[in-house]
Parts: structure tokens; C-alpha cells; sequence
């Protein structure tokens, strides 16, 4: 089943609703608050298995989440959820020791045209930017994740834009040690 984004509203309400209260709760009681939401829709629900997915990894178990958020995406998972699903996965397969693999991910996902995406999805670019900077730094490639962390960081400032957008491109060509 994929997700349209067009979901039971009453569902997605609950669901946010139960987000914004996770720290009123232990780690295996949300996780099961989450799994009994989930419950409601269909067993291969990519809405759903994302968010056992994204439970698992907020309380602590990302090979668990990794699980979900594999499955949820093979099952069609769309719009911001896909996106958050990349971000989340990759950083917990960062975590979990597999840089190389986060990279690619985030990689592709950065290089996703920005029409293609949603304004919400347009809105992540900087996570994504910011994940990747993480497992660059993991795979030994210090100098891109600086560049890229400088380059998001960059349109943020209140002065200075042009001139950090300028050096965050010359940390990718100037040789190391300059």
C-alpha cells in the first residue's frame, strides 16, 4: 500500500498528538502507544510502518527503526514522510557504524530536483544537508561536510552570505591544508 498523503485525518491527528507529548512517556510505553496507532491501518501501511520506525529511533533502537523505515519506504512511503524516512534511516545507519550507506542515501536524496519535491519537503533540504555533513565527517571526508554545513548555514545569516557561500566553495577546491 503507498502513502498518498491523504490519510485519515482523525489518525494523523492522533499520531501528532502522541509526538508532541513523547517525553510524558517511557520508551516502551510510546512504543506501544505508536504500535496500537499503527495497528488501525492496514500491517504493510507505509504511514504506519514509518511511525513504529520513528519510535523505535527516538526511545533508542535504531536496528529496529532501520527495519521500519526500510519497509516503509519499499512500500511506496511519499511526500514529507519519505523524506523524514531518508533522513531518519540515515542518520541511524550512521549510527549504527554504516557512514558509507548514509551517504549515499542523503546524497541522492540532495540531488533530488526541487520540483519534484513539496514545499515541505523543499523545507528538510537543510536536515538533509546537515545529516550528510555528519556521515562525510565519519567517512574521512572532513572537508565536504564543512563545505556543505557552511553552504546551508550560509542563506541563514543576517550578514555575510555571500561571503561564507564564497569560502564554503573554496573549502572543495583549495588543497588541504590552506
Amino acid at each position: 500500500m503507498t502513502d498518498t498523503g491523504l490519510g485519515d485525518d482523525g489518525w494523523e491527528g492522533r499520531v501528532a498528538a502522541l509526538w508532541e507529548k513523547i517525553d510524558a512517556y517511557g520508551p516502551e510505553d510510546f512504543r506501544t502507544r505508536i504500535a496500537e496507532l499503527a495497528a488501525e491501518r492496514p500491517e504493510d501501511d507505509a504511514a504506519a510502518l514509518f511511525e513504529r520506525g520513528a519510535a523505535h529511533d527516538s526511545t533508542g533502537l535504531p536496528v529496529e527503526a532501520v527495519r521500519y523505515y526500510e519497509r516503509a519506504l519499499a512500500r511506496g512511503l511519499s511526500g514529507l514522510r519519505r523524506r523524514r524516512a531518508v533522513i531518519q534511516l540515515a542518520s541511524s545507519l550512521r549510527n549504527l557504524g554504516r557512514p558509507d550507506r548514509s551517504v549515499e542515501l542523503l546524497t541522492a536524496e540532495r540531488d533530488l530536483p526541487a520540483d519534484r519535491l513539496d514545499a515541505g519537503e523543499r523545507a528538510l533540504a537543510p536536515a538533509v544537508d546537515a545529516f550528510l555533513a555528519l556521515a562525510l565527517v565519519d567517512t574521512g571526508r572532513d572537508r565536504e561536510a564543512a563545505a556543505l554545513a557552511l553552504g546551508a548555514l550560509a542563506p541563514l545569516l543576517p550578514r555575510y552570505n555571500r561571503s561564507l557561500a564564497h569560502y564554503a566553495r573554496a573549502l572543495l577546491t583549495a588543497p588541504d591544508g590552506s
